[in-house]
């Protein structure tokens, strides 16, 4: 059974940092993509940085490149996610999820493993 647990999140100020981390079991971490979704109240759950299986090739989305940061470390089975310049609009539940394939993918549909989630919150 896979298990995704993630945690890091918290309350920081806006153009503060945070770095989650997502610990997973259950199936080899190093065979698959792994991405990180947000969720902000009222809207839909969206990627914001997807990792492939070795690591070398990342996707983010256009509201945070620049400023957050993923990588995995496969020997220990944890992907984070480094977030710097926090803005209020960052704000949401982060979820980290692992892919049914190899590659990075944006694609909600293409995770079929999912965490509990993570709360961040930027206050303003």
């Amino acid at each position: 059974q896979v298990q995704l647990v993630e945690s890091g999140g918290g309350l920081v100020q806006d153009g503060g940092s945070l770095r989650l981390s997502c610990a997973a079991s259950g199936r080899t971490l190093s065979n698959y993509g792994m991405g990180w979704f947000r969720q902000a109240p009222g809207k839909a759950r969206e990627c914001v940085a997807s990792i492939n299986w070795s690591g070398g090739i990342t996707r983010y989305a256009d509201s945070v490149k620049g400023r957050f940061t993923i990588s995995r470390d496969n020997a220990r089975n944890t992907v984070n996610l480094q977030m710097n310049s926090l803005k209020p609009e960052d704000t949401a539940v982060y979820y980290c999820a692992q892919a049914a394939e190899q590659y990075s993918s944006i694609i909600r549909t293409d995770y079929p493993y999912w965490g509990q989630g993570t709360l961040v919150t930027v206050s303003s």
